[in-house]
């Protein structure tokens, strides 16, 4: 049976480890590292995740090698999903015209059922697919933590912890299946970290005890006793992190679900609904709550079931794991070729029984005696193999090159070729040297930051982002990379030639097991030709890009923008990721760095591989002052694509600041009481890096540093409460549960944060979108204020934070066609996104966050910023946050906007309380502690519950004459001052996409549907109904001279002119 190994990444900046694939007709198993950006390596190259069963994981568990892990088994689980509702769809067709089986397993009826004569299938279930983990300890305990934000249904996850070394005399594999046979090699340092030298030795497993008791005829000491309850209590945390892991990825937990319970038992927060005793529906309950301080009525209410990952409120702790985990992978053995004369000698006829000596099963002859395959059968051949062997130091090489399984034939048989996956500098390690030439018959494959090109891995957003910078190259760099390898076969110092054979890793490099071990290079991908790229942008774009650049340089335009008058005009805004749900070929996930001279540099959300395309954009010096500069990140809401790459820059910034071999000790380790008593101090005298989220995000965090130490004890951890609506100042932070903020009533505390954060002020908003989402505004003492709406629809209560904001990033998920979507998704529209800009006066507006849909460029046509809906947050429970990132399910307020109370506010009306009454900077002598709490009554935490619908006409207010928009792109370095340049260029950006928006065929919506697929049913739309799915919206002459000169961005006479109509 034919099978193949290929290498699907290298080390480089996009894919930070190594990964690959092992293929078989049937199965595909992923074998390395899971790490961040590998999912989308994976779209990159068109490889498909529908046949992967297993991954195993080699090293250590590390967020380095299993960053990417919950982004695959999110990604892997939807397209199974997808995969066993195609199955079932065809399953209502008659037999003849199905299509071919789908490659998930289906079990189907004992038999078919006779009715009337005709034939029938009987209905079946697509069997639920599994995937299996295979790696160290930790790693149940790492998918764990993401228990609040990871919710599937029907694809059961196992994770196989290997956690004992059995000893080389116990030659069976640790894994098999049809395919293969695994032996996992388990290696620890020769020298214990230093973080771990006063740790205890690893427990025995309370297996090791239970044969202990059974079979010592002493009796335990009392140190025994205590080593057994320790044993047990292991293995119960373990059976709860397993329990965690079930319901997140297998449970029968159902949005719709209610039961009734007494309203004072309720746990907040959560949609609370009763029954109308009149006409006996089902409404949202809108009285008191649990924690106001009205008095409760005594009535029984309907809430929805929690989902029971939710009801784990922490994990049992856990300790690092030093264990890095090898494989030997070996194909099951050949049987000899058949001898049909053999068989007829001992009396076998022709016909089935040779089949089934063949088969290797045992026949009866003629005769009536038992002949076994073996008689019949030549010599067999070793199945094929390899090992595939991480050594993250030079602390692991001994150990794993001394052990027996390479002097075992049962186990190494067969094994010609060893991938090495090596840490920096290990390559040079005198030992491993010796070790490979021991064995110079064996292909060896290194993989490591020194023997592999840091080349341009994601081709696509790499090109895209090489022609823009042709139109545009002072906001649209080069990205880093470097082709040529720092080591190579030829200059490695070695006295052996053998050694001096072993092959770089390279992508798509393959060695086929079957029939022979061989490695290929035909399917080898050359790094992008860069060159041919920049010669290949139209000329016309060319010619147009030269000419918007003269009339730049022009002394009018000149003027005119030295002329701007804004606050900290030098600031810049760096674009790592603008796209949504998950990542495509040409945009990232969420990730927005900003870097403000004299204060310091901030990071509002961090997707996925944020630090990749860090690297990509600064030198390795510039990143490390980047880093070092680094003050805040804000993390908007616990969506996967806006936070799975925090891990990686705290652990960057970490290095950075402290350095690779710190270590903490009793005279700078601060402890939770000096936290509590003096926060000002701890914050001013240690570097510290502030985390502000929701509380739940940092929980997150804290339950995955028991994993590893990746800096979290230098941080400052901020769970914030968002602001009473028309009073910004009240947002309230806290830090270890003690109150801290830039309002509080402590000056000296006042004052640290100001000087820790670079910040003035911090306001906070809840915005319509999952449970804990918030949208912030950012002020610094130069006046320059930020506003960053995450993920949302047009926020009432941002718009207010946001009053006068230079810069107003704002996510714009959807063209305007599409607001039904916007609207069920709580995501915004183009227009939606600028009419917020224009209610909240801002002189700049950034739109990001696209749909991933519109690989290119997003679609701007149709704009209109007339009569938008701002909307109040409401109360989302937990339960609530667990339907969108599961089938697609939505709670009932998402189902009936339109039934929600509106009123007919005007923008005046909104904002008049705040114009009436503007804040001012409270010094911290009138600032009592009733004044702060206030806005939030008894309970300084609760929120608004009840929904509301605000229509504002932006035709009555008119946007600052300067506002200006601009649309975000991957990699784009855009300074304040430049945003009004960003329009200028855009007739020669319409030229380089061809003046038309581009959608890939196998671009996925946020439901799965492909881009095709939704272009064709929306164009069926229009022709039922004369529009888009909501109807068109209304369209200005202006607008659509606007929309025709650019990418929806608005000069003065487009809006002017917008303005005029009725």
């Amino acid at each position: 049976m034919k099978s193949d190994i290929q290498f699907l990444t290298t080390p480089t900046a996009d894919t930070p480890g190594t990964s690959l694939l092992l293929h078989f007709d049937s199965k595909r198993y992923i074998i390395g590292n899971v790490h961040e950006g590998l999912q989308r390596s994976l779209i990159q190259r068109g490889k498909k995740l529908g046949k992967v069963t297993d991954i195993f994981l080699t090293g250590k568990t590390e967020w380095k090698n299993t960053g990417g892990l919950i982004g695959i088994i999110l990604t892997l689980a939807d397209t199974l999903r997808s995969a066993a509702a195609s199955t079932a769809e065809n399953t209502k067709l008659p037999k003849w015209k199905r299509g071919s089986e789908d490659s998930l397993s289906v079990e189907r009826s004992k038999g078919e059922v006779e009715d009337r004569g005709t034939v029938q299938d009987e209905p079946f279930k697509p069997a639920k697919p599994t995937l299996t983990i295979h790696g160290t300890p930790n790693v149940t305990h790492t998918l764990a933590t993401a228990r609040r934000f990871v919710f599937r249904k029907g694809m059961p996850v196992d994770v196989n912890e290997i956690r004992e070394d059995r000893g080389t005399e116990d030659c069976r594999p640790t894994w098999y299946d049809e395919n293969i046979k695994v032996w996992a090699m388990s290696v620890e340092p020769d020298i214990a970290p230093l973080q771990t030298q006063s740790q205890p030795t690893r427990k025995r497993s309370f297996h090791d005890f239970m044969e202990l008791t059974s079979d010592s005829p002493l009796p335990l000491t009392m140190e025994g006793i205590e080593d057994v309850k320790l044993a047990e209590q292991d293995l119960h945390d373990r059976q709860i992190r397993k329990g965690v892991l079930s319901h997140m990825f297998n449970s029968d937990w159902r949005l719709d679900a209610l039961f009734e319970t007494p309203l004072e038992e309720v746990n907040m927060p959560a949609t609370v609904f009763v029954r109308n005793p009149e006409t006996r529906k089902i409404e949202q309950y809108s009285g008191p709550m649990p924690g106001d301080i009205e008095p409760l009525p005594k009535i029984n209410v309907l809430v929805r079931r929690p989902w029971p990952g939710a009801l784990i409120a922490h994990l049992p702790p856990t300790k690092p794991s030093y264990t890095a985990l090898s494989y030997i992978i070996r194909n099951h053995p050949q049987r000899g070729k058949f001898q049909p004369q053999k068989a007829v000698a001992l009396g076998v006829p022709k016909g089935p029984l040779f089949g089934e000596l063949t088969s290797g099963r045992s026949v009866t002859s003629k005769d009536g005696k038992i002949v076994l395959p073996e008689q019949v059968l030549g010599p067999s051949k070793p199945g094929g193999g390899l090992a595939v062997v991480e050594l993250p130091s030079d602390a692991y090489v001994q150990n794993l090159i001394t052990r027996d399984e390479w002097k075992v034939p049962t186990v190494i048989e067969g094994v010609e070729a060893i991938v090495w996956i090596l840490g920096t500098g290990v390559i040079n390690n005198r030992n491993l040297q010796d070790f490979m030439a021991e064995l110079s018959h064996v292909k060896h494959i290194v993989s490591s930051e020194d023997c592999c090109s840091n080349y341009l891995s994601l081709d696509s957003a790499a090109a895209a982002e090489l022609r823009l910078h042709q139109i545009d190259s002072e906001r649209y760099p080069i990205p880093i990379h470097n082709n040529q390898p720092t080591l190579t076969p030829q200059n490695h110092s070695h006295d052996s030639e053998a050694v001096k054979q072993w092959i770089p890793a390279q992508r798509g490099l393959q060695i086929q097991l079957e029939p022979t071990v061989t490695v290929q290079e035909s399917l080898v991908a050359p790094p992008l030709d860069t060159a041919k790229v920049l010669r290949e942008v139209p000329k016309d774009a060319l010619y147009l890009a030269k000419a918007i650049k003269h009339e730049i340089s022009s002394e009018t335009v000149q003027r005119e923008f030295g002329a701007q008058n804004l606050p900290s005009p030098e600031s810049e805004i760096i674009f790592l990721g603008t796209g949504s749900a998950l990542p495509s070929k040409y945009r990232n996930v969420s990730g927005t760095l900003l870097r403000v001279p004299g204060s310091g540099s901030y990071l509002f959300d961090a997707g996925e591989n944020s630090l990749g395309q860090l690297s990509r954009i600064y030198t390795h010096e510039e990143l490390l002052e980047v880093l070092r500069d680094l003050r805040m990140i804000w993390i908007s809401h616990l969506h996967a694509d806006h936070h799975l790459g925090i891990t990686s820059i705290i652990r960057a910034w970490y290095k950075a600041v402290y350095g690779d071999n710190y270590v903490e000790n009793e005279s700078t380790k601060v402890s939770l009481t000096e936290q509590l008593t003096d926060p000002a101090k701890v914050m001013l005298e240690q570097r510290r890096l502030f985390i502000a989220s929701d509380k739940a995000m940092n929980h997150w965090l804290a339950e995955y540093a028991s994993v590893e130490d990746f800096g979290f004890d230098k941080l400052v951890t901020l769970n914030v409460w968002a602001a009473k609506p028309g009073k910004p100042e009240s947002t309230w932070m806290e830090w270890n549960g003690a109150p801290v903020g830039f309002n509080t009533i402590f000056p000296k505390l006042n004052q640290a944060m100001r000087t820790a954060t670079g910040f003035t002020k911090l306001a906070a908003a809840n915005v319509p979108h999952c449970h804990g989402s918030k949208g912030v505004a950012v002020t610094f003492p130069s006046g320059f204020k930020f506003a960053y709406s995450g993920d949302c629809r047009p926020s009432r209560s941002f718009t207010e934070i946001g009053q006068g904001a230079t810069v107003l990033l704002h996510e714009a998920t959807f063209d305007d066609e599409l607001r039904g979507d916007a609207q069920a998704k709580l995501h915004s529209t183009t227009s939606e996104a600028i009419g917020v800009g224009i209610a909240m006066g801002a002189r700049r507006v950034l739109l990001t966050h696209f749909s991933q849909r519109y690989q290119k460029l997003p679609v701007m046509d149709g704009l209109s910023t007339q009569d938008l809906e701002l909307e109040d947050e409401q109360d989302a429970s937990v339960e609530d946050s667990m339907a969108p990132v599961d089938t697609g399910e939505l709670p009932a307020r998402h189902k009936s906007i339109g039934e929600m109370v509106e009123d007919d506010s005007t923008l005046a009306d909104l904002l008049a309380p705040v114009r009436r009454k503007p804040v001012r900077d409270r010094t911290e002598d009138d600032s009592p502690v009733a004044d702060i709490l206030a806005p939030y009554g008894s309970n300084p935490k609760s929120r608004p519950s009840s929904p509301r619908i605000t229509k504002v006409n932006t035709t009555r207010h008119k946007p600052a004459n300067d506002m200006k928009i601009g649309v975000a792109f991957d990699y784009m370095r855009v300074k304040v001052k430049d945003i009004a340049l960003l329009e200028k260029f855009t007739p020669a950006l319409l030229k380089l996409y061809d003046q038309a928006p581009q959608y890939d065929s196998d671009a996925k919506s946020d439901e799965g549907e492909s881009a095709g697929a939704r272009n064709e049913r929306i164009n069926r739309e229009k022709t039922k109904i004369g529009g888009g799915k909501m109807g068109r919206v209304r369209q200005s002459e202006g607008e659509r001279k606007a929309v025709r000169r650019g990418v929806g961005l608005f000069d003065d006479n487009a809006k002017r002119e917008g303005s005029r109509t009725t």
